[in-house]
C-alpha cells in the first residue's frame, strides 16, 4: 500500500513512523525518571524518620562508604529535585511529539483525502456530462 501512496504522503508517513518511535522512546524514559523519582522520595520519606546519628552509607559503584545524615539528607533532596525537572523536560517533550505528530497525521489525512476526495467529484461530474 505504502507503495501506491505519492511522494509526498509517504514522506509524511515516514516522518509519522520517526514520531512514533521518538514518542516511545520519550515516554520510557520519562517513566524510568518518574519510577527513579518515586523511589528516591521514598528514600528521603524514610531518612526523615532515621535519627542523625545513625551511622548513614551511601553506595559508590559496588561499595557502600560512610557518609553524614546532613550530607545524604542533601545529595537525595538534590537527586529529588533534579528528577522532578527532568520528569517534567520529558512531559513538555512528550507532549510536543505528540502535538507533531497529530499535526503530521491531519496533514496526511487531509492530503490523502485531497487525493481520494479531488478524484472522486471528477468520475460522477464526468460521467454526468
Amino acid at each position: 500500500m505504502q507503495g501506491n501512496l505519492p511522494p509526498e504522503a509517504q514522506e509524511k508517513l515516514e516522518e509519522l513512523q520517526d514520531l512514533q518511535e521518538t514518542a516511545q522512546k520519550v515516554a520510557a524514559q520519562k517513566d524510568q525518571a518518574e519510577s527513579t523519582l518515586n523511589e528516591s522520595e521514598a528514600a528521603l520519606d524514610a531518612l526523615e524518620d532515621v535519627n542523625e546519628e545513625t551511622m548513614m552509607y551511601r553506595e559508590v559503584g559496588e561499595l557502600l562508604v560512610e557518609t553524614e545524615y546532613d550530607t545524604a539528607h542533601d545529595e537525595l533532596s538534590d537527586k529529588v529535585d533534579s528528577l522532578e525537572i527532568r520528569v517534567e523536560q520529558l512531559q513538555k517533550q512528550e507532549d510536543r511529539v505528540r502535538d507533531q505528530f497529530e499535526s503530521l497525521q491531519e496533514e496526511l489525512q487531509q492530503m490523502l483525502q485531497g487525493g481520494a476526495g479531488g478524484g472522486g467529484p471528477m468520475g460522477p461530474g464526468g460521467a454526468g456530462a
